[in-house]
């Protein structure tokens, strides 16, 4: 039987959420309109509660990548499983990933997504894992730092 310690509390999510949705709705002029595009299937649950945490609408999108195959440690090959539904050229976008570990899933996303001509792209994540980055790439918004640790649920 294994044993699970909870690293961050439901409390301290729902917190840091609710400064995040600040955070983004500060970054944006009123009227403007971001569009979310959560990754799948992690980003969803927290792309979810993002959304309820905002008061100026938004719209959203999503993607299905893999770059894990069967393993837990990323391939480095990225495959696109699901594209968007929708065009994002001209938009705010910003990408809603759960974890960021080694980067190299969001560095093809945003490059993917900056060939599509977005206004502006901007990423978002719950947990960063930057003890694991093989790219540095941006995280504009990021909800907690933590280390090196194989986490399991919301």
């Amino acid at each position: 039987m294994t044993t699970s310690n909870t690293l961050i509390s439901e409390a301290d999510i729902q917190s840091r959420i609710r400064s995040l949705a600040a955070e983004i709705e500060r970054d944006y002029p009123p009227g403007e309109g971001v569009h979310l595009v959560a990754i799948l299937k992690g980003g969803f649950m927290f792309m979810a509660d993002l959304v309820r945490a905002m008061s100026e609408r938004v719209t959203m999108d999503f993607m299905a990548v893999s770059s894990y195959g069967k393993g837990t440690t990323s391939s480095g090959q990225v495959r696109v499983l699901k594209d968007l539904d929708s065009n994002v050229e001209g938009r705010h976008v910003i990408l809603v990933e759960d974890i960021v570990d080694t980067g190299l899933t969001l560095h093809y996303l945003q490059e993917l997504l900056m060939a599509r001509r977005p206004r502006s792209l901007k990423t978002a994540c719950l947990l960063s894992k930057p003890s694991r980055r093989k790219v540095e790439d941006t995280v504009d918004y990021i909800g907690f730092t933590i280390d090196d640790h194989f986490v399991v649920g919301y």
